[in-house]
């Protein structure tokens, strides 16, 4: 016997929520879940009427499905937003060239307007280039410092108000369990928030739409909609850190499925005792951009590279950095170090 949708009871059910365990039809699922993301953005005030939104966009299906539901719902409820896509082109042959094609279709699918940023035009390096310069470990913190920075000189060059990213339940949850395993009290303190204000000149404020939007839901979505997206995982991620924290939550999830939306709620109400020492948010003195040193990540890391020393912004350097600002060699022994790299 056919088991009906639980939210109409006039079609049959297609799909068990793995959120929730209801059994819905299509048309169900897609205002349960529009109506989900809808509550998130009202609840937490994340846009205001008139404010130019630049939504990253990868070409992957949580980019895609987070800008094919903010059009959808700035047309339903009139948010009164103006979108636009912003992708970063990593330099990554086979891998980011192709999903930007996607991107440059969903711009079309969606009619909005699209801007693209490299590392090259940017930092003068692909990630191919990195790559082949540093091996296969650390890549994945090149790549997140110098994604991050590219974003926001992307949407200053659009002059967006806020940029909204695909991150979802999965993600958070993903980011709560590093910092946790990482013991990184400053970053577990703010990485569940669902937006950031404006931390200084240079930084546009971001917010996650899709923060209570489980990975698996995503996918159904983009599936029942026919949504036009790119699949491949990056060629450069399989050893990255964080897919020892996703296949540990997807074994917790496999268990009780609740456990992503718990490890979210845990990291929210998480308190840091009064006493404890935090960084002290500040500017990088070479380039402006945010930082709790002398020198952002970013520039740290160009740095290495740039001189041949790829190890310089991997691990606790930071007695260096006076050193890197008034141009002062580095000894024999320092270079020795942070030339050594492990492939």
């Amino acid at each position: 016997m056919p088991i009906m949708c639980s939210s109409c009871a006039e079609k049959r059910a297609v799909l068990k929520r793995p959120k929730t365990g209801h059994s819905l039809c299509k048309e169900c699922f897609f205002w349960a879940f529009e109506q989900e993301v809808h509550q998130t953005i009202v609840a937490a005030q994340l846009f205001k009427p008139g404010e130019t939104v630049g939504i990253g966009a990868s070409g992957g299906k949580d980019s895609t499905v987070l800008a094919h539901v903010m059009k959808v719902l700035n047309e339903r409820y009139n948010y009164g937003l103006k979108l636009m896509l912003l992708s970063v082109d990593e330099g990554i042959t086979g891998y980011r060239d192709d999903s930007l094609e996607t991107v440059k279709r969903n711009q079309q699918q969606y009619e909005l307007p699209l801007k693209i940023v490299s590392y090259e035009e940017l930092y003068g390096w692909t990630m191919d280039a990195i790559v082949k310069q540093i091996g296969l470990k650390n890549n994945c913190t090149f790549c997140g410092v110098f994604r991050r920075q590219a974003l926001d000189r992307g949407a200053i060059m659009l002059k967006v108000d806020k940029i909204c990213t695909g991150h979802n339940a999965d993600d958070v949850a993903e980011t709560v369990l590093m910092n946790v395993l990482r013991g990184d009290i400053a970053r577990l303190r703010r990485c569940t928030a669902i937006s950031t204000a404006s931390e200084g000149e240079g930084v546009v404020p971001r917010c996650k739409p899709l923060k209570y939007a489980y990975e698996k839901e995503i996918v159904l979505y983009a599936y029942f909609k026919k949504l036009d997206y790119f699949s491949t995982e990056c060629i450069y991620s399989p050893n990255a850190y964080r897919g020892y924290a996703r296949t540990f939550l997807k074994d917790l999830e496999s268990v009780r499925p609740s456990s992503i939306m718990d490890v979210i709620h845990s990291g929210e109400n998480l308190s840091v005792r009064e006493g404890v020492k935090m960084p002290v948010q500040g500017t990088c003195r070479r380039c402006g951009y945010i930082s709790s040193q002398a020198l952002c990540k970013s520039c740290v890391l160009l740095e290495g590279l740039n001189r041949g020393l790829p190890k310089l912004g991997i691990g606790k350097h930071h007695r260096l950095h006076d050193k890197i600002l008034s141009q002062q060699a580095l000894t024999e022994k320092e270079e020795r170090k942070l030339k050594s790299v492990d492939f």
